[in-house]
């Protein structure tokens, strides 16, 4: 039996129902005890954080949520719900805002590239789902057809279920290469110009050959017309990263397109076990943030958001260009991470690019940029307002340094 000390902590441990997803409070909100000042985990452990004028780096964790993502996530780990539920609900809104038949919140863009091959190799065939990533002896096709120039380490999502990957150049390579064995063909936006074969032509050989084609637009938004882009275009599947310009959970992706192909990716996803995505887990929390996170996204003014970015990169130009012997390019990066940037460069001969580097990050506050072999490179994407003068007043204090 209960005593009244203990009543009293069992009854504060009782979580709070309301905000968000409605209901009411609970006895606990009359009986806890006064609130204590949360722990400050990031000191205690003692973390460094930073300035971050690098960009939406995964290993920098990506960009900071909003507010309004935060509290949905906040609210939605008050209730318990049905995982597939949550999904379906969701993925009905995101595609309805991105011009896709279906969607469903990933992992990641690497987890959506998985899981919407797997989609395509078992359709709706639980057997199949169980097999992966053992191809042989089950009749799946084991082929991916992918461009010489769109190859970079992110393929290795589309190896995890089992299939090979045939590099080609050529449009005359690519049907030479087609056969009964090749399941899609995967397009790499980012690397769009390093091949031979364009968008529309890509979707139009899948097309005529039935072979359904896959883009990775990971971290290309903006343009926010990239969201739906693609799907207008025709692609069967679109994978694009949740946790950087659309400020979603850094641990969610989107994978959008034609309904029987999500179906299927849906099979080798939680809550379904003796599968290769079960690990690729996104909980409830992060479904629903990442919803909001692009709804806010959309809805913004991209071109107010636009000319901020510039005006905050200008101020580091300015005072950059302030130092003799120093120079500052300005662009915009056109396929991906597209955000103005800004390229650095000086007499490297007094102060390596490096040097710079680690003088900015330790110290006070700690600031990150990219480090290049003749300089470095920032953007003002990731800086919260007042930061670039933070920004622009210590890069001009190390380059004077070296300029004396």
């Amino acid at each position: 039996m209960l005593n009244r000390r203990s009543l009293l902590k069992h009854l504060s441990a009782m979580p709070l129902v309301g905000g968000l997803f409605g209901g009411s409070a609970t006895l606990s909100s009359a009986l806890a005890a006064p609130a204590l000042a949360p722990r400050n985990l990031i000191k205690e452990l003692g973390i460094r954080t930073f300035i971050n004028a690098a960009g939406t780096y995964t290993a920098m964790t990506g960009s900071l949520m909003e507010e309004d993502v935060v509290n949905t996530i906040i609210a939605s780990s008050k209730e318990f719900m049905m995982l597939d539920d949550v999904q379906t609900k969701v993925g009905e809104k995101i595609a309805a805002l991105t011009h896709a038949e279906s969607a469903v919140v990933s992992a990641g863009c690497f987890s959506a590239m998985t899981l919407g091959l797997a989609g395509v190799l078992t359709g709706m065939d639980q057997k199949n789902v169980e097999a992966l990533p053992h191809l042989e002896g089950t009749g799946m096709k084991s082929e991916v057809i992918v461009q010489k120039g769109h190859n970079v380490g992110y393929s290795h999502a589309l190896t995890n279920t089992g299939c090979k990957i045939v590099f080609i150049e050529t449009v005359e390579e690519l049907e030479k290469a087609i056969n009964e064995k090749t399941a899609m063909l995967w397009f790499l936006n980012i690397q769009s110009d390093k091949g031979k074969i364009m968008h529309q032509e890509w979707v139009a050989l899948g097309k005529k050959h039935n072979i359904p084609t896959m883009i990775d637009i990971a971290a290309d938004v903006p343009p926010v017309e990239n969201l739906w882009k693609f799907n207008d275009m025709g692609f069967d599947l679109v994978c694009v990263s949740g946790g950087k310009a659309m400020r979603g959970p850094q641990s969610a992706g989107l994978l959008m397109g034609k309904k029987k192909y999500i179906d299927a990716a849906r099979l080798s996803m939680p809550p379904r076990g003796s599968t290769i995505g079960r690990g690729m887990k996104v909980n409830k929390e992060e479904v629903l943030g990442m919803y909001v996170a692009l709804e806010k996204f959309i809805a913004r003014d991209q071109d107010k958001d636009w000319k901020m970015l510039e005006d905050r990169a200008k101020h580091i130009a300015d005072a950059a260009k302030s130092v003799k012997g120093v120079t500052v390019e300005s662009f915009a990066p056109p396929l991906g991470n597209h955000t103005p940037t800004l390229r650095v460069t000086w007499d490297t001969t007094k102060l390596t690019p490096k040097a710079l580097q680690e003088a900015l990050r330790n110290g006070n506050p700690s600031i990150e940029v990219v480090g290049e072999p003749t300089g470095i490179s920032m953007t003002a994407w990731m800086l919260k307002p007042g930061e670039e003068k933070i920004v622009a007043s210590r890069l001009k204090e190390e380059l004077t340094k070296a300029s004396v």
